[in-house]
């Protein structure tokens, strides 16, 4: 009897820990790793010409926020044609569609903000599902990624993949931001 109570009790407390994580993120300033988090807080956005996404090519993960729900992620990113893209896997499972609603919320309303080394740029989401890009952004996946990624994946709807386009400054950040 004492082994169940403290086996429950450890339950309970991993329970708790978890949930009080979540919530916690809910209200930090952008994702805790995995965990999606707040709103970003920033000053301002960044102004100017786009930068050199090249410069990012291999850095595995960055941070982006959608507006509408305002919550923040923590994502893979491609970069092919000097242009920036985010895929998302699994979009053909119950699970993953109950686990990853930001796909879908980012069909719903694109406008998302990005942060990378502390620069907060407002982007606009755009979905691809077909057509000549999906070739090299598969490519590009699997070089960085490993993943064995195919343009059927796509397609099929399994993989999703957004352009995060330059988004127009004025209308991205309503209401948005802390700073």
């Amino acid at each position: 009897m004492i082994i169940l109570r403290v086996l429950a009790g450890l339950v309970v407390a991993v329970v708790l820990a978890v949930v009080a994580l979540l919530v916690a993120a809910r209200f930090a300033d952008g994702p805790l790793g995995p965990v999606a988090g707040g709103p970003f807080a920033y000053e301002s956005l960044r102004q100017g010409p786009e930068p050199d996404w090249n410069d990012i090519r291999d850095r595995d993960t960055v941070e982006f926020q959608l507006l509408d729900p305002p919550r923040s992620r923590t994502t893979w990113i491609l970069v092919h044609g000097g242009r920036i893209y985010i895929p998302c896997g699994y979009m053909d499972t119950d699970w993953g569609r109950l686990w990853k609603q930001w796909p879908i919320e980012a069909e719903r309303d694109g406008r998302a903000l990005l942060r990378v080394d502390d620069a907060v740029y407002p982007r606009q989401l755009q979905r691809i599902s077909s057509g000549p890009l999906l070739e090299p952004l598969i490519a590009e996946l699997n070089r960085k990624y490993q993943v064995g990624a195919t343009v059927a994946a796509v397609t099929s709807g399994s993989l999703w993949l957004f352009e995060l386009a330059p988004g127009s400054q004025a209308a991205s950040v309503d209401g948005a931001g802390s700073g």
